[in-house]
This record gives C-alpha cells, sequence and structure tokens, in this order.
C-alpha cells in the first residue's frame, strides 16, 4: 500500500527542477563557434590559395580613332598598379601577368577631340572577355570587372 500522508500535514515540497535552456543556450553557441572557425579555415585556404595565383591578362584596342589614350589599372601581389598610353594608331595589343587576389582592373580608352570609333577588349587567362565600344570625340570605352 502506499503511504499516505494524514489530512492535516504539509505536503513535502517537490525537488527542484533543472532548467534544461542555459544548457540549449550554451550547445547553441559552441555549434556556432565551432562553425566559424570552420568557416575561417576555408575561407584563409581559398584567400591563401588565391594570393599565390597568377594570372594573363591581355589588352586589345581596335577602331578608326587617330588619337586614343589608354588607361589601365591591375593588381600586382598587394599593389595597384597604374599607367598611361598616347597612340596615334590602331590596333594595339598589351599584354601582362598578374599576381595576387585582386588580380583585375579597370581599362579605359579615350578617344580625343579628333574623334572616331573605339573598341576595348580585356581576356583574362583566355577565358570571357569584356569589351566596351565608343564613338566620337572625347567618348570613352570601359573595359572593366575583370
Amino acid at each position: 500500500m502506499s503511504e499516505q500522508v494524514p489530512p492535516g500535514d504539509p505536503v513535502p515540497p517537490q525537488p527542484p527542477r533543472r532548467r534544461v535552456w542555459p544548457w540549449v543556450v550554451l550547445l547553441v553557441a559552441v555549434l556556432l563557434a565551432l562553425a566559424a572557425g570552420a568557416v575561417t579555415a576555408v575561407l584563409s585556404d581559398v584567400v591563401r590559395s588565391e594570393g599565390s595565383r597568377k594570372v594573363h591578362i591581355r589588352y586589345e584596342v581596335t577602331g578608326t580613332a587617330r588619337d586614343v589614350v589608354l588607361t589601365y589599372s591591375t593588381w600586382r601581389g598587394e599593389e595597384l598598379s597604374t599607367g598611361r598610353l598616347a597612340l596615334r594608331s590602331l590596333p594595339w595589343a598589351g599584354e601582362l601577368d598578374s599576381k595576387g587576389f585582386l588580380s583585375g582592373g579597370s581599362f579605359v580608352v579615350s578617344v580625343g577631340r579628333g574623334g572616331g570609333d573605339v573598341s576595348c577588349a580585356v581576356t583574362v587567362d583566355g577565358g570571357a572577355r569584356r569589351t566596351d565600344s565608343a564613338s566620337g570625340a572625347f567618348a570613352t570605352a570601359t573595359c572593366d570587372g575583370y
């Protein structure tokens, strides 16, 4: 038989319940820290491999303009390299090798007061070409985002 408490006696207190939510919060925090560590490790490996990767960039300009100024920028290692070149006749092509995570840059072709048509093209490692065209005096063709 079960032991019964006489009617006037107080009911014995229940043992305190353990709270679960602090353990759940701790578990979530640990999992987030582990995930952040894994993402950081993967990203650092990608940055390290991209930082040592070499790319070959080919610039091309065609058209009828006779007074053209080329301005280009590209990343070489951790430094931004810029250049400027004035041309009196087209076509023109140039190539360079770049190394570093930020290997892209900008290539701008500006037509002088004499006018004419120009087209620029930039190819990186023989892949997709970035192209643009411009026509008229002081027009500008911009190939960037490579």
